[in-house]
């Protein structure tokens, strides 16, 4: 009996910050379901005009699979917040990552989309997300390495 409370109490201190950090990125587990079936939805319909054979197994496969690599995410998302914290009640580098994955997940459901409706283009919403973010003033700091890979052959010369 002791030797089980001493187990049971160390399982609980052990996992119980996993847990917390679970809690915190439970919304982001709600969202990936919804993503998934959007998927699942638009993969459907692209593969149908694609004129391929659906086996509802395969699908169901493959979303389980994705599901399970949702999970694996967010447990790695909840590891980085427990170590690296939070500012502002907010697990912000686990906000990030999972962010990342869902962006991913979304471009793929609009890429499906956009095939089913016979559009041929593709969107990456990682470089639309970054167009938008970009700073013009950082480009200013910035120089071509070229100009400084020619100072320092310049520089080596005159050293000689």
């Amino acid at each position: 009996m002791q030797e089980r409370n001493i187990i049971a109490g160390f399982t609980a201190s052990v996992l119980s910050p996993f847990i917390e950090g679970w809690q915190q990125m439970l919304w982001f587990l709600i969202l990936a379901i919804i993503l998934i079936l959007g998927d699942l939805r638009f993969g459907i319909a692209a593969a149908k005009k694609r004129g391929e054979r659906i086996r509802p197994s395969r699908a169901v496969r493959r979303s389980i699979n994705k599901l399970v690599d949702y999970i694996c995410w967010l447990s790695i998302a909840a590891v980085v917040g427990i170590n690296f914290g939070t500012v502002f009640n907010v697990p912000l580098l686990s906000v990030i990552i999972m962010a990342i994955v869902c962006i991913i997940e979304l471009s793929s459901i609009i890429d499906n989309y956009l095939e089913y409706k016979g559009i041929k283009q593709k969107v990456n919403l990682i470089k639309l997300i970054a167009h938008i973010f970009r700073r013009p003033e950082i480009e200013d700091v910035l120089e071509s390495t070229e100009k400084t890979e020619q100072n320092q052959e310049d520089n080596e010369q005159d050293c000689e």
